[in-house]
């Protein structure tokens, strides 16, 4: 049985995919399908029960971010990049949760972790600086966790160095207008954001090496399944999720045009073969990214569900799926869409937004290949990979 949460963006699919090509004009969500998404309850899947979230599995958070993305790639992308937020909220100081979920557990915080800010330790805390791009969904969001470097007194990084995740309410950050003019991924907001001399108290910071490599939870004191999943598992999976959605969008958008379309020569288009063959292998391409993802992510959560670890080998695989996956997806896509025809690159046509909203999608960080193929390919070959490499693992 799907979970309610999937039900619901099921119900309001048709909402969504009418309204996508408001949320690019607007270069934002529009209020009503944030609103929406607040009753659908996709950003408390992966937030503790405690604080009146789901603490759901986390495949059943990807599939609904993949039908949040079937319809509206906008949507798909907030779903899972603000929606994962919660999960490693619940790793921080109790006293930041109580703060940010305490009076509302529908409380939205963005991101990114980018250590673009430098942090200067002083009494009880830290003085912190920067500016970052690609805060998707930021206009919407009352907190954020932002990623920086500690520097000494002279600006200089610490040895070694630490990065640490600062959360800060609203009023300690400026959202820059008019920063998100990009051609994919436009309804997704994801601005600019400027921190300048803000006073960040040490609860409300946590060790980024500590979430990535599990010892956050541990520190403090999560017993349950969800909280102790490794890093890798959770988050990337989060941003393909969203793209295999897109994928599935364009798909459907697509079998829905050709039903009806004929040939110059007025011939039914679902009379040639060989188009007919693009859509059969775009369909088990894209199905194939999806079943591999949530397989790999149920085979990790059964073992730390039963009280084990998951294998080092065993996330550089999950991985290395996922950023294939995102690839791979996209890979059918443009098949189709090389398929299509001349007025599918019609403004007025729906399969141009997910064909651009997808592969802005994979620009994300996460979906750099090249260093987890070699990851995983060096676990397999008895090698001991080092540093971020392992961490991001």
């Amino acid at each position: 049985m799907a979970h309610e949460v999937v039900e619901r963006f099921e119900e309001m699919g048709s909402y969504l995919f009418e309204h996508a090509t408001e949320a690019e004009q607007l270069g934002r969500l529009p209020d009503e399908t944030v609103e929406k998404m607040r009753w659908g309850g996709v950003i408390r899947m992966l937030q503790p029960q405690e604080w009146g979230g789901y603490e759901a599995h986390p495949c059943d958070f990807f599939e609904a971010v993949m039908t949040a993305g079937h319809y509206c790639g906008a949507t798909g992308w907030i779903a899972g990049i603000v929606g994962v937020h919660p999960w490693e909220l619940a790793l921080c100081d109790p006293k930041i949760q109580q703060e940010i979920w305490g009076d509302d557990p529908d409380v939205w915080v963005a991101s990114p972790y980018a250590p673009m800010g430098k942090a200067k330790p002083v009494e009880g805390g830290f003085i912190f600086n920067g500016k970052w791009s690609f805060s998707s969904g930021t206009d919407h969001c009352n907190w954020i966790f932002l990623g920086g470097m500690v520097v000494d007194e002279t600006g200089a990084m610490t040895d070694p160095p630490q990065m640490l995740h600062f959360i800060l309410p609203r009023s300690d950050y400026e959202i820059v207008p008019d920063s998100w003019n990009v051609v994919g991924l436009k309804g997704t907001g994801s601005k600019d954001v400027i921190v300048r001399d803000a006073f960040i108290p040490t609860y409300r910071t946590i060790d980024a090496a500590k979430v990535l490599d599990g010892r956050a939870a541990k520190e403090a004191g999560r017993t349950e399944t969800l909280f102790k999943m490794p890093w890798s598992a959770v988050f990337p999976n989060a941003i393909t999720a969203a793209v295999i959605g897109i994928a599935e969008g364009a798909l459907a958008c697509h079998i829905a045009y050709q039903r009806d379309r004929v040939n110059v020569l007025g011939a039914s288009i679902v009379e040639d073969p060989y188009l007919m063959e693009v859509v059969g292998e775009a369909a088990s391409e894209i199905n194939a990214c999806r079943a591999q993802m949530l397989m790999n992510d149920g085979r990790m959560y059964d073992i730390v569900d039963g009280g084990g670890e998951v294998p080092y080998e065993m996330r550089a695989g999950g991985r290395r799926d996922q950023v294939r996956g995102s690839f791979r997806a996209m890979a059918a896509v443009d098949r189709i869409f090389a398929a299509s025809g001349g007025n599918a690159l019609r403004m007025d046509k729906p399969l141009h937004r997910f064909w651009r909203d997808g592969h802005a999608g994979l620009n994300h960080a996460v979906n750099v290949c090249g260093p987890i193929y070699n990851a995983y390919a060096s676990a397999t070959m008895g090698l001991e990979p080092t540093g971020m490499l392992r961490l991001t693992i």
